[in-house]
Formats: C-alpha cells, sequence, structure tokens
C-alpha cells in the first residue's frame, strides 16, 4: 500500500470488499445506518429544515433521489436535504477523536447513488464502510487538536473525503480515480466555529455531503485533480489546516483497526459533548428517584473545553441555544426525567419555571481536573445531603454503546407521523438484514413520505 495517505486511503476505499469486513464492523455500520436514519425523520422538526428543502428544491428539477421522510427531489437536492435532516435536531453520531458528524456526510450521498443506480443492499454496506472509515482515518491524520486550535470545525472539512469514497466505490472507482475525487473533495473543505452558535454549523455537516458527492462524479468525468492532497506542500490539508498533520495516524492498522467503530452514537438530542453530562444525570436520578423541589442547586462540572462551548448559555434563547446548552438540559432532565425532542420545542423550553431552574438551580462550572467530555454532577439536597455521579463513557461510546434495539426504538419513536408504522418496521427489518436486500431502491421507497400517505388511504 502507498506510504502517501491519499493515495492510500484511495487504493483502500477502491478494492474494499465484504469479505475484508469483519462482523462486527459490518454491525456497526448497521447501526450507524439506522441511527442516521432515525436522526432523519427527527430532523422534519428542525427549526431551519423548511429553509434548507427550500434550497435543496432550487438546485434542480429532476426527482431521481428520495428524500427521507419526504418526496423525491434531484440527486444533488436530496443528498444536501437529507443531509441536513440527520444533524437538524443535534442528535446524530460524533467521532470523538476529532469532534466531527461523520453520517451527515457519508450516508446521504451513498443512499442516493444505491438507490440511482439500482444497487443492492451489500453494496451500500462496503460504500458506508469505505466512507465512514475515510472520513475518520483523514481526521485523525489531521491532529485534532491543532486543527481545532484554528478554528476548523471537522464536518466540512474532513467529511467531502468520506462522502467521495462512498460514492466512488459504489461507482466502481479505480484507486487513481478515486485519489482524484479525493482532490476534489479536499479543494472544497471548509468550515469554521465561527458559525458556533448559529444553525450554519449544521450547513457544514449537509454542503460537506454534497461536495463530496460532486467531488467523486466530476472525478468519473476524468477531471483532473491532485492525487497527493493531504500531504502537498503547497496547500495539502495537512499542512495548511494544521502544521502538517500526523499523516501516519491515518493509515496505522489500516483495514485491520476499524476506526469508524469509535464513532459514538446519541440516544438523547443535545450537545455531543455534553452526553456524558447527560448519562451522569439521568444516573443519579434513576438511582436516587429525585424530587426537583428538594434540589436547593444541581451542580454540573465541565472540562475547560466543553465548558467553553456549552457552559455559557444559563439564558439560553430558543430551541438551538436549549439543544446546546447545559444549563437547560440538565434542568430538563432534573424536572422531567425526560430528555427527547418534547423537551427541545417552545411549549417546554420557554414555560418559565423551567427557564428559571437553568438560570438560578443549575451551576455549570469548569474544572481542569476533568479532561475531554468526562463529567461530574452534584444534586445539592435542601436537607444538606449530596447525592453525586460522575461519567466517563456516555450511553452510545463505544465503551458503553446503544443495542440495535434502543436504535431501532429511536428510529420507531421519531418515524411516528412521518412515515407509516408498517413501512418503519419494514425498514428496521431492511437494515437489519442490509445484505440481503436486493435494491436500495426498496428501501428509499419506504423512507418517502409516501409511505405514509398510502397507509392513510388505506386506512
Amino acid at each position: 500500500m502507498p506510504a502517501e495517505p491519499t493515495k492510500a486511503l484511495a487504493e483502500f476505499a477502491a478494492r474494499l470488499e465484504y469479505d475484508a469486513i469483519p462482523e462486527r464492523a459490518r454491525e456497526q455500520a448497521k447501526n450507524l445506518l439506522l441511527d442516521s436514519l432515525a436522526c432523519a425523520v427527527a430532523g422534519h422538526r428542525g427549526d431551519e429544515t423548511s429553509q434548507v428543502a427550500g434550497l435543496a428544491a432550487s438546485l434542480a428539477q429532476s426527482r431521481e433521489a428520495s428524500v427521507i421522510g419526504g418526496d423525491r427531489l434531484s440527486l444533488a437536492g436530496a443528498t444536501l436535504l437529507n443531509g441536513f435532516l440527520v444533524t437538524a435536531v443535534t442528535m446524530c453520531d460524533t467521532h470523538r477523536a476529532t469532534l466531527t458528524h461523520v453520517t451527515p456526510e457519508v450516508v446521504p450521498p451513498a443512499l442516493a447513488i444505491a438507490e440511482r443506480d439500482g444497487l443492492n443492499g451489500r453494496d451500500l454496506l462496503v460504500a458506508l464502510v469505505a466512507g465512514l472509515e475515510v472520513t475518520t482515518r483523514v481526521g485523525l491524520g489531521l491532529d485534532y487538536k491543532a486543527f481545532r486550535a484554528r478554528g476548523w470545525h471537522g464536518p466540512g472539512v474532513i467529511g467531502p473525503f468520506g462522502a467521495a469514497a462512498a460514492v466512488g466505490r459504489l461507482r466502481g472507482f479505480d484507486a487513481e480515480t478515486m485519489a482524484k475525487a479525493y482532490g476534489l473533495a479536499g479543494s472544497q473543505a471548509a468550515g469554521t466555529f465561527a458559525a458556533w452558535g448559529t444553525p450554519t454549523v449544521k450547513f457544514h455537516q449537509c454542503r460537506g455531503a454534497l461536495s463530496g458527492l460532486m467531488a467523486a462524479l466530476l472525478a468519473e468525468q476524468k477531471f483532473l485533480a491532485t492525487a497527493e492532497f493531504l500531504t502537498a506542500r503547497d496547500g495539502g490539508l495537512y499542512n495548511t489546516y494544521t502544521d502538517g498533520g500526523k499523516p501516519e495516524a491515518a493509515l496505522a492498522d489500516l483495514g485491520t483497526r476499524w476506526e469508524f467503530e469509535q464513532i459514538a452514537l446519541r440516544l438523547w438530542p443535545s450537545a455531543s459533548s455534553t452526553q456524558a453530562m447527560n448519562t451522569a444525570l439521568f444516573d443519579l436520578v434513576e438511582k436516587h428517584d429525585i424530587d426537583p423541589a428538594k434540589v436547593k442547586r444541581l451542580r454540573v462540572s465541565l472540562s475547560p473545553a466543553v465548558f467553553d462551548l456549552h457552559g455559557k448559555l444559563a439564558k439560553y434563547k430558543a430551541k438551538f441555544d436549549a439543544l446546546i446548552s447545559a444549563h437547560y438540559t440538565a434542568a430538563a432532565i432534573l424536572h422531567d426525567r425526560a430528555l427527547t425532542l418534547d423537551q427541545f420545542e417552545p411549549a417546554r423550553y420557554d414555560d418559565p419555571a423551567l427557564r428559571r431552574a437553568a438560570a438560578e438551580q443549575v451551576e455549570v462550572v469548569a474544572d481542569p481536573a476533568l479532561k475531554g467530555i468526562v463529567a461530574a454532577v452534584t444534586a445539592e439536597m435542601t436537607d444538606g445531603s449530596k447525592l453525586e455521579a460522575r461519567c466517563e463513557h456516555p450511553r452510545g461510546s463505544f465503551e458503553n454503546p446503544l443495542t440495535r434495539a434502543q436504535i431501532e426504538d429511536k428510529f420507531r419513536s421519531y418515524a411516528k407521523g412521518v412515515i407509516s408504522d408498517a413501512a418503519a418496521g419494514e425498514v428496521v427489518a431492511s437494515v437489519n438484514r442490509l445484505e440481503d436486500l436486493a435494491s436500495v431502491r426498496k428501501l428509499m421507497d419506504l423512507l418517502r413520505a409516501t409511505a405514509r400517505r398510502a397507509n392513510e388511504r388505506a386506512a
């Protein structure tokens, strides 16, 4: 395998076969696919979804690709909108080593091409593994700390590579064409934390999906592009976005250790970096059956990095602020003993008592002793006692994974009202037996909202 990471990752994706993927990795790919579908059907409740839908519909007038929970759009429009749907309500996956959401970039273009070309489930599974692994591997080579210090946001920078890999694998690219697709993907790599606190950070994800799709389809036309984009001396990703990166990390044990298995899922909506806090809080309230009225103060300790992102929104504005506010999320868990999208609707987050609890009952502090996403919570009770919990591995992480049944429940719950219950059941069965799916078109037919309307007419 070539030592230069662009070429090595291109060869990896181009040559990847089903039998080379261990069963555990295949099952993780199915988990990620089903979870992304769950997030996408939930994404129809996003505040900005209609705006992105308008953009997607304006890109072209063809209708060859399905919108999850919607109708049909152009290949580009469906890729863009599905990418946004997966991330719209802040409950999709995160590759923790690079704090990058991966499925919004990789899954939508793979589904769109597999549907258009009438490919089977096994083809889709291999392409998803290729795209997921390439995204995380490119990210490992960046040297995330240096990358983040310059203000870059991972999904729009590294996501296009994985999207291009997935599409290229479905289109049968050889290694040379795949490498050029990466060069075209890298030429579109963008997105910074200047967008933090606005929905633009979610646009980074769906734009990354579209960028990767365009990169692959242009490379297929033999468009000339650099085949060594990652390490190019003048303008290569690793030399420009960081100080040379760690190219060796991108290739370490490639094909034998599957980095995408480290991608974490979210059981609850809210920021990925606060999932450990959520886990600690649920552990606390479930173990002690806490009465919120008897909690004098709920103290939440976060690492300085997570605090900077999520610990300064005691007085949140609207839905997006509430989703990323540690204060509000903690108050909602304490008072509702639940954290679903219902907690992030105006009827709940605008409740004066809950706003007051977030601002006055919850205290969020930065603790230098905590690293990464580790969180600790202390409930100071009115009787003077203290109840404590700590979490290093949140529910949904590699070390504390969700079961397939939990992911299925997540999908079925948020699919209600978007597609029929019968269609939702068939989607779950199709993903569970993805290798046996004769055509991805059947899966996408089930996922369109027309399945719901047909069910309503029959009733």
